[in-house]
């Protein structure tokens, strides 16, 4: 895959800032695609869990997360997409073109190793899965998994297989977790609007809002967009004609649709008895009222799905990064895409096996070591917005909104990093 990714726009064009040809519904439900992947990495074991953690141990009062999470996740997204458009690259070149190899290196490196934090706990998860559904040692079920999705690294077609693999374990966790919502008789609506609008912390909250926040908005999950934009031939006129947007604000609804339902199962079924989540049976526990007995099973699948996806996008996804850190080839059937993803399965399993606590602690402790990335990343996507020569130079008018948005994410996301530790 060739590293300009998204081609610059004409000159012509430039001065018609975002005047751009209409696109029919159709071409534009094709154009989505990228956002799929992402919910299917985003939605991993560690989301699960961290958000079954803040419903159970908090009720309803850590709802108003869901409000950052929905204006970062776009704020991150719509940024990321307008810089690739603006300097005809995905967002580590860019870094690289502006402000030289060692940056790019720096941000290379920070993201590739928050997404093997991530793949530490997605291994961890779909062990956790196969534990629940099997019940053979977790070890033993991600073993197993992880020889299965080698098959898919080394075939044919990487992307569609991604897509539609995380597509339908999006859909079955929204099925499952919505099921046993209305089997519970739903959550009470008077305490989620409390929730949603009174903003507060109970103590020792911090670091699983945290966790919480650095999987459901992740800034490395919108940078890895302006890649997967050009797995599915995305072109200059795309972020002006409602593609990107559409993209991004159906990526960034998902992961609210199924997290807050997760949040408010955990309240309503485990909060009431003060159960703490410190295995994968705790888990299972949250759709205990819907499936009885069956309970296991399904949450196994559930985790299994989403461990899956996570990891099938995910592992490539740092070695996409780290390669185009150090300015090499990042398509996804790139041999070295493929063969650093097996060392980086190999070596995350090694650390997951090597843990001799339960899985389910070792994937919250993953996923709060996810939010390294942000603090770096997020502080040259910053600077590369507000460069004059990205938009007036161009013939455009300086996104305001966009830039003032991306900043107060940032700001936000540093402050509660720096609380939360």
């Amino acid at each position: 895959m060739k590293r300009e990714i998204l081609s610059a726009l004409p000159t012509e064009e430039m001065k018609m800032t975002t005047q751009k040809k209409k696109i029919s519904l159709k071409n534009l439900f094709k154009k989505i695609g990228p956002s799929i992947i992402l919910t299917g990495i985003v939605l991993g074991p560690g989301s699960i869990t961290t958000a079954a953690m803040l419903g159970s141990n908090y009720g309803y009062k850590m709802l108003w997360l869901l409000i950052p999470i929905g204006f970062m996740g776009i704020a991150f997204m719509m940024t990321t997409y307008r810089v690739s458009v603006m300097t005809g690259m995905p967002i580590i070149e860019s870094i690289r073109k502006y402000y030289g190899k060692v940056p790019a290196i720096i941000v290379g490196i920070t993201t590739f190793l928050s997404c093997m934090f991530f793949t530490i706990g997605n291994i961890s998860g779909t062990g956790a899965g196969m534990n629940l559904v099997f019940g053979v040692d977790w070890r033993l079920g991600a073993l197993i998994m992880i020889v299965i999705m080698l098959y898919c690294y080394f075939s044919k077609g990487v992307y569609s297989k991604v897509e539609k693999i995380s597509g339908v374990c999006v859909l079955a966790m929204i099925i499952a977790f919505y099921a046993t919502l209305v089997a519970t008789g739903g959550p009470d609506w008077g305490k989620v609007a409390t929730g949603m609008t009174t903003f507060q912390a109970p103590k020792g909250s911090l670091l699983a809002a945290l966790g919480f926040i650095a999987t459901s908005c992740s800034i490395t999950a919108s940078m890895y967009g302006t890649y997967l934009g050009g797995e599915k031939k995305w072109n200059k006129d795309d972020y002006f004609n409602g593609a990107m947007i559409t993209d991004a604000v159906s990526h960034v609804f998902e992961v609210i649709l199924i997290s807050g339902a997760i949040v408010l199962v955990g309240a309503v079924v485990l909060n009431p008895s003060k159960a703490q989540i410190t295995s994968s049976g705790d888990l299972a526990a949250l759709i205990e009222p819907i499936m009885g007995r069956a309970a296991d099973i399904v949450m196994g699948i559930a985790l299994l799905g989403a461990g899956f996806a996570a990891l099938l996008g995910n592992t490539q996804r740092g070695l996409v990064f780290l390669n185009a850190g150090f300015g090499k080839p990042t398509g996804l059937e790139e041999k070295s895409i493929r063969y650093g993803s097996l060392a980086v399965l190999v070596f995350a399993a090694i650390v997951a096996f090597a843990y001799g606590g339960s899985p389910v602690q070792l994937i919250f402790i993953a996923n709060v070591a996810t939010s390294i990335s942000t603090p770096v990343a997020g502080l040259f996507i910053c600077l590369l917005i507000l460069r004059k020569e990205i938009n007036e130079d161009q013939g455009y008018k300086p996104p305001r909104l966009l830039q003032v948005s991306m900043i107060a994410s940032y700001i936000f996301n540093i402050a509660l990093t720096i609380f939360a530790f």
